[in-house]
């Protein structure tokens, strides 16, 4: 990285090397891919941020944006950046709260807004917006009739602001080229929020060397190629999408822009036949589900013809990644004697592997275009069935690991060598530690939380140092996150030491809120929301047992033991139901955030068992102890 490099900075670059190749791919209103080059991308951007300063952005603000995933936004962040400013984005699911509260505690001046309908979320909070001035819309806006126009706050068309900057010709690509040139590595380029343990929501400063550390370090671990297309998929604002997207701009690879989405994302396939796909675990359930439907629905006889070419192709994949020596090595174990005890069932496996492949898993493949290289997961761990079907039929999904806190790339896959059941190294030039529950520093083998330093991890919580300086301390980020290394390098995440759930779906769930609403019900005494790296979540319920035993009695359920009572169909719906009247989208619950299964637990947790000394939950304990049935619940 050069000193002072920014983002922009790099775009330009790239944008005079590549000037006519493909940047980005995005649908038009009559859904046909359209490309936009290198060269005019950064035509775009200097317009824009010239449209973006005669408007009032200048260096060092913070200018919001509340948008899903379209072609308007990647060019907007850009152009942002190329100012020196620095963008607050959030999805257009966000709550009305959730976008008052962020605009506001970000003291955004300025906001881009996707839609009307984001225009009215703003404007309905208004009042707690004491610095907002403008709102920028990407599609059209009419104030509603029953509704007078919003007192001190200007609605400006996207379309404007470009065609203000395309009006300023050469003399104001010249002033942005000089804005872009003021840049500096360190300058702050967006402040992404994440919630908090208490479920405010926390504003992660990353800089331009956090995100140029990446980029300059990944290309030893992904090969993409200039004619590549990365296909995206996942919000575009989030931490792991934009670090994609700028990889790619140096990599000098196109973007094309889809939907998670099984239908619309295979058509989207075929159509661009994409080399590459960013991706979270739920991505890939889902196509192996999509492909078990398929063949559930064939002839008695290519049913048991695919699930015989499938077990073959499983043990095929562990035998010959015991020869290459890809397997993670906890222990140490010798990669010889590996290989030569793989060697003999690989012979004689790869006759009958060949023979699947060509018949069954080839025109898997096929569905995702032809030239599909591999699939980089992140937002949670995928399941390891998953990734031993993928493995089988020949599809490489490289798995990967980061925090927003870190921009968020930390490790991923090597290409050239994936370990199954890990998340691969470090990126290089990554300090790391790993911290046992005694505080001590523990090797390979050995579980313990991780700590890391790198120029990639953020300068801190907005305006929260207190909770800055609980995570970061000298240089050191504490994860959170639970891990055991190989004597190899690559690692696992175990668990984690915080209370962050992350689903299958890499939706990032605080239990804390959705639990303080649970307990408003005098039903219910004790509870704690489950779902690390399922689909949903799941709730284990203590009941009050005086109310449960009322309520056995208005409905005439008669019972010996309470465990009796617990199972009862009558009783676990009314409690089931007491959850949905607390936990939903009219109390202000994203869909993620609703609970659609419970357990009902017989006893109390304890002081000393399940509760600290202070009566907080111990959630690692609980996990532990109800293994079972929180398996059972999903």
């Amino acid at each position: 990285m050069k000193p002072r490099e920014t983002i922009p900075k790099r775009l330009r670059e790239r944008a005079q090397q590549h000037a006519q190749r493909p940047f980005s791919w995005s649908k038009d209103e009559s859904n046909v891919f359209q490309a936009t080059s290198f060269g005019e991308m950064w035509q775009l951007v200097t317009a824009l941020a010239w449209g973006f300063r005669d408007l009032g952005v200048s260096r060092g603000d913070h200018v919001g944006i509340i948008s899903h995933n379209r072609r308007e936004w990647l060019f907007t962040d850009l152009a942002i950046l190329a100012l020196g400013a620095a963008d607050v984005p959030r999805g257009s699911d966000s709550t009305a709260d959730e976008v008052g509260y962020i605009l506001h505690h970000a003291d955004c001046k300025i906001v881009i807004a996707e839609d009307p309908a984001q225009c009215e979320k703003i404007l309905s909070r208004q009042g707690n917006l004491p610095l907002l001035e403008k709102i920028i819309l990407f599609d059209d806006y009419q104030t509603p009739r029953d509704r007078p126009a919003p007192q001190g706050i200007e609605l400006i068309p996207w379309q404007e602001v470009l065609d203000r900057g395309n009006a300023a010709g050469q003399e104001g690509r010249r002033e942005i080229e000089e804005e872009v040139d003021a840049g500096d590595s360190d300058d702050v380029a967006t402040l992404l929020y994440t919630s908090g343990t208490t479920g405010e929501p926390k504003g992660v400063m990353l800089t331009h060397r956090s995100f140029l550390f990446q980029m300059d370090r990944i290309v030893d671990i992904l090969f993409l190629k200039p004619h590549d297309i990365f296909m995206t998929v996942l919000p575009i604002w989030h931490s792991f999408e934009r670090a994609i997207e700028y990889i790619c701009l140096n990599y000098g690879t196109s973007l094309a822009y889809s939907k998670p989405i099984g239908k619309v994302m295979l058509a989207d396939m075929a159509r661009l036949r994409p080399a590459w796909i960013t991706s979270v675990p739920r991505i890939w359930e889902g196509i192996r589900s999509a492909v078990l439907r398929n063949v559930s629905t064939q002839s008695p006889l290519r049913q048991a013809m695919f699930y015989f070419f499938l077990g073959v192709s499983e043990m095929h994949s562990g035998a010959y990644n015991a020869v290459r020596g890809r397997i993670p090595q906890f222990q140490r174990r010798s990669r010889i004697i590996d290989a030569l005890v793989a060697m003999v069932p690989l012979v004689i496996l790869t006759p009958f592997w060949f023979l699947g492949d060509l018949l069954v898993f080839r025109k898997i493949r096929q569905r995702l275009g032809g030239r599909f290289v591999a699939g980089v997961a992140g937002g949670g761990a995928l399941p390891p069935h998953v990734d031993q079907f993928f493995r089988a039929v020949g599809i490489t999904v490289l798995e990967g690991y980061g925090l927003t806190e870190t921009g968020p790339v930390l490790s991923v896959r090597l290409q050239k060598n994936p370990i199954p059941g890990t998340v691969g190294p470090l990126l290089p030039d990554i300090e790391y530690r790993v911290i046992d529950e005694k505080g001590r520093e523990v090797g390979p083998g050995e579980k313990g939380e991780l700590h890391v330093k790198s120029p990639q991890v953020m300068l801190g919580y907005y305006k929260k140092p207190e909770l800055t300086a609980e995570v970061l301390q000298e240089g050191w980020l504490k994860t959170g996150d639970l891990v055991v290394f190989t004597h190899t390098g690559d690692f696992r995440i175990v668990g984690r030491s915080k209370e962050t759930i992350v689903l299958l779906g890499g939706e990032n769930v605080e239990p804390q809120p959705i639990e303080e609403a649970i307990l408003q019900s005098d039903y219910i005494d004790q509870v704690m929301v489950v779902g690390q790296d399922q689909k949903f979540l799941g709730a284990l319920i203590v009941p009050n047992e005086e109310l449960l035993q009322k309520l056995a009695q208005e409905l005439e359920i008669d019972y010996v033991e309470r465990e009796e009572l617990l199972e009862n169909e009558a009783i676990h719906s009314h409690l089931s139901q007491q959850v949905k009247e607390r936990v939903n989208s009219k109390t202000g619950f994203k869909s993620f955030e609703q609970v659609f299964r419970i357990h009902l637990l017989p006893r109390p947790f304890e002081v000393g068992g399940e509760l600290t000394q202070t009566m907080k939950m111990r959630r690692n304990v609980i996990a532990e102890k109800y293994r079972r049935q929180i398996t059972a619940l999903f």
